[in-house]
């Protein structure tokens, strides 16, 4: 393998590992991790070479990325999420869309500051 950087996987907010972890502790499910996945840069690579944490993550296009990602959805969850209908009050909704802006916040910071 040539690329030594840590990546972000496309179009995921939460890792495969979480997902697994999640429906292994609910429901005893353990499904397989995928042996490669497709980047936020576009390459593909090993899974283990992926990361949702930004202080891991050591590829700039992936983190540039995973910034505007988290900023978007803290927006969205912003706007939306206490709205009529939600079953979130609009504090849920502020402390969720401030965690989102925090993670984008430390995913524009250099790798490993």
């Amino acid at each position: 393998m040539d690329d030594p950087h840590i990546h972000v996987e496309a179009g995921k907010l939460r890792s495969r590992a979480a997902e697994r972890n999640l429906l292994a502790s609910v429901f005893g499910l353990v499904g397989d991790l995928p042996a490669e996945v497709t980047t936020a840069c576009g390459v593909r690579t090993p899974f283990a070479m992926t990361s949702a944490e930004p202080d891991m993550v050591t590829c700039l296009p992936c983190r540039k990325h995973a910034a505007e990602r988290h900023r978007r959805f803290a927006d969205q969850v912003a706007d939306l999420g206490a709205g009529p209908g939600s079953p979130f009050t609009a504090m849920d909704a502020a402390t969720a869309a401030a965690a989102h802006h925090d993670i984008a916040r430390r995913f524009d910071a250099p790798p490993g500051g």
